[in-house]
């Protein structure tokens, strides 16, 4: 009854079948561990952003790069800005999705070096080549405070570090670059502005730490699919055998009237 299953045919679909479970389990997982990440992610965001503000120089350095575990960390450092130096960084948007420029502006401390400061976003006001118009930060000494940040890369960015721009623009913001160009000591990474508040620039809002996304319906989603492999099999077979017993019988029950 069954000898159909050794049939090219069958032999085909059993192996697919066979190969489609272990690829949809490993998805599924894949998956899972998505959703994992996501959530340990969320959380170790909020734990930085909830933790209490240290120096910027007891977490990074000149050369210094950040690493994961203090991204968003808070830091605090007195100096004063440096707006001659300053440089806007192109193409960067605010939370109405308009594109302007983000405000980077060095922050000397005390001791020489230099923290990078992202002040905020500005709307480009008029030529894209043309340094824009920017409000003055607080003058003097002051103390700032902001999430410390990693230098942005093309890799992790998608960004190209485009060369040859208007003077004072550049596209991602790297303390190794900027340390060049001021000749100073720059400490690695940079900080997005929280405080003291402002307008203008308009401050960056805090990073979207409360979606997970819908990973784990995903992984669900493939086990399912893995469990209804075996399941479809089993049903085609049973039909296939009750079409060919159907087949069978049909012959029997010509034949029995011209027998009679």
């Amino acid at each position: 009854m069954y000898r159909f299953l050794l049939t090219r045919q069958w032999v085909i679909l059993t192996l697919i079948g066979l190969v489609l479970i272990p690829v949809m389990v490993e998805l599924g997982f894949w998956q899972l561990h998505r959703h994992q990440h996501r959530v340990a992610q969320n959380q170790r965001i909020s734990d930085a952003l909830a933790a209490p503000p240290v120096p910027a120089e007891k977490l990074t350095s000149p050369g210094h790069e950040v690493p994961r575990t203090d991204l968003y960390r808070r830091v605090s450092a007195k100096g004063t800005f440096d707006t001659k130096d300053e440089v806007v960084v192109r193409r960067r948007t605010n939370s109405d999705d308009e594109v302007g420029f983000h405000v980077l502006t060095p922050f000397v401390l005390d001791d020489g070096k230099v923290l990078l400061v992202n002040r905020g976003w500005i709307p480009a006001d008029g030529p894209q080549t043309a340094f824009p118009k920017i409000p003055a930060p607080p003058k003097g000494e002051v103390t700032v405070t902001g999430r410390l940040m990693a230098d942005e890369t093309s890799a992790a960015s998608g960004i190209k570090d485009v060369r040859g721009l208007p003077d004072r623009q550049i596209m991602l913001i790297s303390s190794g670059q900027q340390a060049d160009a001021l000749g100073k000591q720059v400490l690695g990474g940079y900080i997005e502005l929280t405080s003291p508040e402002s307008d203008s620039p308009e401050l960056i809002g805090e990073p979207d730490h409360s979606g997970i996304g819908a990973h784990m319906a995903y992984a669900v989603q493939w086990w399912l699919f893995a469990a209804g492999v075996p399941i479809g099999w089993v049903v085609l077979v049973r039909r296939e055998v009750r079409d060919r017993a159907e087949a069978a019988k049909a012959p029997e029950q010509e034949a029995a009237p011209a027998a009679a």
